[in-house]
């Protein structure tokens, strides 16, 4: 007879730390849409961003630094699946009290799409319950931008 594992009901501990690889004044600052405009197209891989749909989030500190980029999703020529628990359980991770979506529009075409509207929504809502700002959410080209900010839509 197998016997039963008694572990089962003790509670495993959960230890966060937070370790950088970059000095704060080493990061770049983003103080703009523009800023994160040329620090996003920084961090794309060119041979990709007309070829298909990436989304990625901008983390920042209190002081607008950036934290890091991560991509949340790759997916199709028009469109890819982009899921809240993973931008917010990385920018919990990253300790980070801002962030900024990004994702690319592999057409050229900067309009927002009624997906992109909802998602931006939704982000900002959920980012206001956390304490985690939404400051922007762009559309990339190779050759512009659109900022949600800017243009009043967030």
């Amino acid at each position: 007879m197998e016997t039963l594992n008694q572990n089962w009901q003790t509670v495993s501990e959960i230890e966060l730390i937070y370790k950088s690889k970059v000095k704060n004044s080493e990061r770049p600052q983003i103080k703009s849409s523009k800023d994160a405009y040329r620090l996003a197209l920084s961090a794309w891989d060119y041979n990709k961003i007309e070829l298909f749909e990436q989304f990625k989030v901008l983390f920042m500190n209190q002081a607008y630094k950036a934290l890091g980029i991560y991509e949340i999703s790759s997916g199709g020529i028009t469109g890819t699946v982009v899921d809240l628990r993973l931008i917010f359980s990385a920018a919990l991770k990253a300790n980070a009290t801002s962030l900024m979506m990004i994702h690319n529009h592999p057409s050229g075409n900067l309009t927002a799409s009624e997906a992109d509207k909802q998602i931006t929504r939704k982000v900002k809502e959920a980012g206001r319950l956390l304490d985690i700002t939404l400051l922007d959410s762009l559309i990339i080209t190779t050759e512009s931008y659109y900022s949600f900010a800017d243009e009043g839509a967030l």
